[in-house]
């Protein structure tokens, strides 16, 4: 995936992080801080990709004047790593690639066998629609080795390799391919695929098996020629077996595409007392079987006529592919917000009947004292907030935390508010009525526990406050309820009446809607600072001093309560 679409996942990323930032029901610090973070991650990585694209560029330092085909290149891309190196592609600065291109397809040199990763990645880097093309050409070559445990830890080394590219999802097949030194060579390549029982003779213009090979001979020296080359092949076969195809069935990564071997009349960095000359020693007996003769600078041939065997994979398209990430990490910020509006709305539906279950179970079944009609009207003002809270989704819509055609809110908020329609403050316990002319010992409310400082808003926890000072009042025709308000001397005057009378107001509102009382059954006042219960010196005088009094006062038709209906 080339560095632009890499980039534009990341955003896109980003920009669903801020859409579930607007879903899920986090509060104002802790949302703007999860923005800052998400913010801070893209641009981290916007930057950290950049980096990385151009480290693998550098990584892959080709050498001389060579250079990758274009990224419209469609015939096989071949990792070549391993033994003779210098014959298939002339002396190359150490630490650098070069690339060798033919007809048939693309070689690339890998200087050694553990920069196979290194030198995979750093290809799909630049040319991002190359992972169905790139294949593994490892030599292995009996004569350059005297010591087999050093051939075994390379092997090894591969082994770990293919696994650290293939675990990108990169198929990357392999094909192991042997030099062997021989008098005469006729340029074929000996091929063991697949569940073939036997090799296949390949060349540049034919493909047959070892038997039609042999009878194919032009004359009878040329065949046996071929017969004796046969042998040769087949105990090189049985070498490769032992000491190399062994590891791969170890390392649970499949056998190799192919095996193949070659005869070349001069082997490149031959070594003396090599394991092609020890593995002839020990099947024939002859000391002198398999000299070899030295030619540091013989060129090798490239393996074109086996490239048929390496099928380019489908061409994906990295548009397409980055359009696949994209979707899914789409589906994946889909189904976390699915899943966090489905929460919330369970949460929801489980706070409104929780309040309902409250409401229910603290009816009274008789006349109510006082302490269970407090417990009850303060389970009817918690409905009351749920109420408005669902008629507020109703007519503005409900909130994106609770959407996503997920909201069921709606199925409580007709029976909440049919509860509320229905419910009555109960009557009140008895009191003494005061004599006419005379008015009732005020019931004397602190302000504080109704208000906030400087403000006329009940407070959420008031409910108990009033109800208890509405059930010790009897309401009746002729009584006025007389609400005055008083403050302290702190502050300016003229304010702290106008605040006095408004607090007052306020209770007012409050009674009169919770228990049904007509308006003209009240009355309210603000006397400000004016008429103080205590010093204003100090703060037990001034706390003192900031009240709600509530008296009834008889008056004749002051208050008219509705006609009630029998039964």
């Amino acid at each position: 995936m080339t560095l632009k679409l890499t980039r534009s996942l990341w955003l896109w990323a980003g920009v669903l992080a801020f859409a579930l930032l607007l879903i899920m029901p986090f509060t104002g610090w802790t949302r703007v801080v999860v923005a800052l973070m998400v913010a801070i991650g893209v641009a981290l990585a916007w930057r950290r990709t950049g980096r990385l694209f151009a480290h693998r560029g550098r990584r892959l330092l080709l050498g001389g004047e060579a250079s990758l085909p274009p990224a419209a290149w469609r015939q096989p891309v071949i990792l070549v790593c391993g033994d003779g190196l210098g014959g298939l592609f002339g002396a190359v600065t150490a630490g650098q690639l070069a690339v060798r291109t033919t007809a048939q397809g693309c070689y690339v040199r890998v200087p050694a066998v553990d920069q196979l990763c290194t030198v995979a990645t750093g290809i799909l880097a630049l040319r991002p629609d190359w992972g169905g093309q790139l294949s593994v050409m490892f030599i292995a070559n009996p004569g350059e080795h005297s010591d087999g445990q050093k051939l075994a830890g390379r092997v090894r080394t591969l082994c770990s390799q293919l696994a650290l590219v293939r675990k990108r999802g990169i198929a990357l097949p392999l094909v192991l391919v042997s030099y062997l030194q021989a008098a005469k060579s006729e340029g074929v390549w000996f091929s063991w695929e697949g569940a073939r029982p036997g090799p296949v003779v390949r060349d540049a213009s034919a493909c047959c098996t070892l038997a039609d090979w042999q009878r194919q001979a032009p004359d009878s020296a040329t065949g046996a020629s071929r017969l004796c080359r046969s042998l040769q092949i087949d105990s090189a076969a049985a070498w490769l077996k032992q000491s190399i195809l062994a590891h791969f069935a170890s390392r649970d990564l499949g056998p190799p595409l192919a095996c193949v071997i070659t005869q070349v009349p001069v082997l490149p960095g031959t070594a003396q007392g090599n394991l092609w000359q020890q593995w002839l020693d020990k099947k024939t007996g002859l000391t002198d079987a398999g000299q070899s003769v030295v030619g540091a600078d013989a060129a090798l041939p490239f393996a074109d006529p086996l490239l048929d065997l390496l099928s380019v994979g489908p061409r994906r398209s990295p548009v397409l592919r980055a359009g696949i990430t994209a979707l899914w990490l789409f589906v994946v910020a889909a189904v976390v917000a699915m899943v966090s509006s489905a929460w919330e709305n369970k949460l929801l539906l489980r706070q409104v009947s929780d309040d309902l279950r409250r409401y229910h179970a603290t009816a009274p079944a008789g006349p109510a004292d006082q302490s269970q009609s407090a417990l009850r009207e303060d389970a009817v003002a918690v409905l009351r907030e749920d109420a408005m809270r669902l008629d507020a989704y109703y007519r503005h819509g409900e909130p994106a935390a609770l959407g996503l055609g997920l909201y069921r809110g709606e199925i409580l908020r007709l029976p909440l508010l049919a509860i509320i329609a229905r419910h009555r403050l109960p009557a009140p316990t008895q009191v003494a009525t005061p004599a006419p002319g005379k008015t009732s010992t005020p019931v004397r409310l602190d302000s504080l526990s109704l208000f906030g400082t400087a403000s006329a808003e009940l407070k959420p926890g008031s409910t108990k406050v009033l109800i208890g000072a509405l059930v010790s009042i009897k309401v009746q025709p002729d009584w006025l309820i007389v609400i005055a308000g008083h403050t302290d001397a702190t502050g300016n005057p003229e304010q702290n009446l106008q605040l006095s009378r408004m607090r007052a107001a306020a209770v007012r509102d409050w009674m009169q809607r919770m228990g049904d009382i007509p308006d003209s059954c009240f009355a309210v006042q603000g006397f400000g600072a004016s008429q103080p219960l205590a010093s204003n010196d100090s703060e037990t005088g001034r706390a003192a001093n900031r009240r709600v009094d509530i008296r009834l006062v008889p008056e004749a038709g002051a208050c008219t309560l509705p006609a009630t209906t029998p039964g």
